[in-house]
């Protein structure tokens, strides 16, 4: 019996426990477009968690490892968000990367004209790889104001409007 008992508890420590693990783990993408109103100067910074970027890294760049460590694997990631990811139509350059714990952090640089008065987004930057596939979220930041868009993959282009 007594075998019977600490059987019975091994496997609901192992039941929840593998509750735990395989419980869901929540998705948040956020970019952050920061305008000067002044020069036009663009800063956007995506920070997303490396449980939702891995997944994409797998579509993106199939032959290699699904992981911000491989190198290659980034370097097709950044190439694919320059490619999915616009401030009124520019194409923006990357500056820089940092992945640390499940959170992965890229900056990239542009320009747009000025005056601002309404910026386009276009933001697909995840492929779809599942049916939980998050909203990104997308701040837009001009003179003080900021806008919020939200997206999912495959979504068109949207305004942010600046008075």
């Amino acid at each position: 019996m007594r075998r019977l008992w600490i059987g019975l508890a091994v496997a609901l420590l192992a039941l929840g426990g593998g509750g735990a693990a395989l419980a869901h783990r929540g998705h948040a993408t956020l970019s952050v477009v920061v305008i000067d109103a002044a020069t036009g100067e663009v800063t956007v910074t995506h920070r997303m968690a490396a449980h939702d970027a891995e997944p994409a890294l797998a579509v993106i760049a199939p032959d290699e490892q699904p992981s911000l460590d491989d190198d290659i694997a980034m370097e097709a990631f950044v190439a694919y968000i320059e490619n999915h990811f616009t401030v009124d139509g520019e194409t923006l350059r990357f500056e820089t990367r940092e992945a640390e714990g499940d959170e992965l952090t890229l900056v990239f640089k542009g320009r747009v004209k000025t005056p601002v008065k309404a910026v386009v987004i276009e933001a697909d930057l995840l492929p779809e790889v599942d049916a939980s596939t998050p909203e990104f979220q997308v701040n837009v930041h001009v003179a003080g104001v900021t806008r919020t868009l939200l997206f999912r993959p495959g979504a068109q282009a949207q305004t942010a409007m600046f008075d």
